[in-house]
């Protein structure tokens, strides 16, 4: 059985869109520890939360464990490209536990469109709240609906809310067999990597990039990891001939929006939407949508310029 740790601020690579729902929890703070060092939560273990969810997590640096549930079931269009799941067609919740058995809990749900209504009022009556529903892309078929969670109380009973409102979905919610770690993709990822400043992974036939802030992000109290949704992430999927489809979202803050925008377009990289994910937290940020599909390694240098107007940590 999986155990959670008390944590010491440490970053972990996280992709947007990462192909599919994934949960997160983080270990508690001082304030909830027990005698033997541990919070109630850590010293529960894992197994209701993994029991609820029908899956196990994935351990990230800092205390954070992720559950990816994959949309796999779209078939979705953009222009001639099709989205790997990878690439945009999923999204992650976070449980991070705090004083006594208690957990905060944030993420962002895949949906169609038919299935925002039906999802949001089962997380309503489970104390779920919605922060943002949205649009990430432009001119996908069928259209998606991103929409934004954040809830405390006990992490087991938010997972099993969380799997009900799943089921009112077309979400799978039946374990597939887990893709091959880093298996080769037909892109030169060496070369994507030393143009954009950051190196990335393979999954899923997407190479995925995560770059966190330098700021320290703190919501209803708590701090916010970057694997929990504030690092800016960046996907490539190979389209063939060395060229990439990337989508992905900038982690801003007010006064870098415009130099990052004015940036993307003039490199010929579409941004799809500007927005807010939370509601709370401090500092405000906003979140930058893009896509465009060309010569990898150009929209990677394009993509440098771009993280060169933000307040984000070095490689």
């Amino acid at each position: 059985m999986r155990r959670w740790r008390s944590l010491s601020l440490l970053f972990s690579d996280v992709a947007y869109a990462t192909a599919g729902l994934s949960l997160v929890v983080v270990a508690a703070s001082a304030s909830a520890q027990t005698p033997a060092g541990r919070s109630r939560a850590d010293a529960q273990g894992w197994s209701a939360v993994e029991q609820a969810l029908g899956r196990k997590g994935a351990a990230n640096p800092g205390g954070v464990m992720k559950f990816s549930f994959p949309r796999s079931d779209l078939q979705v269009m953009i222009g001639d490209v099709q989205l790997k799941p990878a690439l945009a067609l999923g999204g992650w919740v976070a449980f991070k536990p705090t004083a006594g058995s208690k957990a905060m809990a944030a993420g962002d749900l895949v949906l169609t469109t038919d299935e925002v209504g039906p999802v949001m009022q089962r997380l309503q009556a489970g104390g779920i709240s919605q922060t943002a529903v949205h649009n990430h892309l432009l001119g996908e078929n069928p259209r998606l609906m991103y929409m934004h969670i954040m809830a405390e109380g006990d992490p087991a009973k938010l997972a099993e809310t969380l799997r009900s409102a799943l089921g009112e979905s077309k979400t799978p919610l039946t374990m597939s067999p887990p893709a091959a770690p880093n298996a080769a993709i037909d892109l030169d990822t060496t070369a994507i990597a030393k143009a954009l400043g950051y190196p990335g992974k393979v999954n899923g036939g997407v190479y995925q990039v995560s770059v966190p802030r330098s700021e320290r992000v703190v919501d209803m109290g708590q701090e916010i990891l970057p694997s929990m949704g504030v690092a800016t992430a960046i996907n490539f999927q190979p389209t063939g001939g060395g060229k990439a489809a990337i989508t992905g979202d900038f982690v801003l803050l007010g006064a870098e929006v415009n130099p990052v925008l004015r940036t993307l377009r003039a490199n010929g990289i579409e941004v799809t939407a500007v927005h807010s994910h939370m509601v709370q937290e401090s500092p405000r940020l906003y979140f930058m949508h893009f896509w465009a599909n060309d010569d990898a390694t150009k929209l990677a240098t394009a993509l440098h310029a771009a993280l060169a107007h933000t307040s984000s940590k070095r490689a």
